[in-house]
């Protein structure tokens, strides 16, 4: 067996694309526009497994499109994602820079949480060891829920 892909519903490609890409480091590899179902569906990838495999063969996030406005409820909910980063504390900087906010801060120096443009709740750990606690994160209160 295999690990393929794990799929999330979009509302805005161009908010998404900016969420996962630009912010997180994700790289488009794929993309499928299928008209009869009315929908398309990108694939991306963290840089470092495209480093290691070729684009069939490293793990995926599927964003999926429906063109026809569909509202996504509790019927579909999805637990979250997780991303392994250098330096957390770097990482959830650029995010509160960009005005995403840090649901749960990485007081810990191991683990934080975000939300992407449609709600999808990104965990983000630490590779490898923790990092020592530093403020301003040391001290952040959770904000939402994650």
């Amino acid at each position: 067996m295999h690990y393929l892909h794990t799929m999330v519903r979009i509302t805005d490609i161009d908010a998404s694309l900016r969420f996962y890409c630009e912010l997180m480091g994700l790289k488009e590899v794929r993309r499928i526009e299928n008209e009869k179902g009315r929908f398309t569906l990108i694939f991306l990838a963290a840089p470092a497994d495209l480093e290691k495999g070729d684009n069939d063969h490293v793990p995926k996030l599927e964003l999926t499109y429906n063109w026809d406005p569909e509202e996504y409820s509790g019927g579909r909910n999805f637990g979250h994602l997780a991303y392994r980063v250098e330096n957390i504390y770097d990482f959830c900087q650029k995010m509160a820079d960009a005005g995403v906010t840090i649901n749960r801060p990485p007081r810990d120096g191991h683990m934080a949480f975000v939300r992407s443009p449609d709600g999808i709740s990104v965990e983000i750990l630490q590779d490898g060891e923790a990092l020592p606690p530093q403020e301003p994160w040391a001290s952040m209160q959770n904000t939402g829920s994650w």
